[in-house]
């Protein structure tokens, strides 16, 4: 099997970046982001990274961890890399959840950004 195709590349190389520096600083996440950028978060919308930001950094937990289990990278008529990722996460003493989150990445300035991004937890309720 040869070499993965360009947009696998660069959606895998976002992705573990983007949750590294999620876990161990999600301060640093600013310059993924643009003041255009959009974050869906459980529902609730946000447009531009400082309002990103702001809600990535007032999220209530000191810690957390992220593995992932499965991603999937598309590319876009315009040039654009669509990334859907499925994992796990385990915040603080809570039990570990399932998450999708899914991210589309533009290169901008030779540096590839997230435009949009969809965040929502694995939760079921079969009652």
């Amino acid at each position: 099997m040869g070499e993965k195709p360009i947009w696998e590349q660069i959606g895998a190389g976002f992705v573990q970046h983007y949750f590294q520096m999620f876990d161990r600083d999600r301060c640093q996440l600013g310059p993924l982001y643009t003041d255009a950028s959009c974050l869906t978060w459980e529902g609730m919308q946000y447009h531009g990274k400082l309002a990103i930001i702001e809600k990535l950094t007032s999220l209530p937990f000191q810690k957390i961890e992220h593995v992932i289990t499965a991603q999937d990278h598309q590319p876009t008529p315009d040039s654009c890399v669509l990334s859907m990722v499925v994992g796990q996460l385990k915040v603080d003493e809570d039990p570990v959840m399932g998450f999708h989150q899914v991210f589309i990445l533009k290169n901008v300035d030779n540096n590839w950004i997230c435009t949009n991004d969809m965040f929502r937890l694995s939760l079921h309720n079969f009652g």
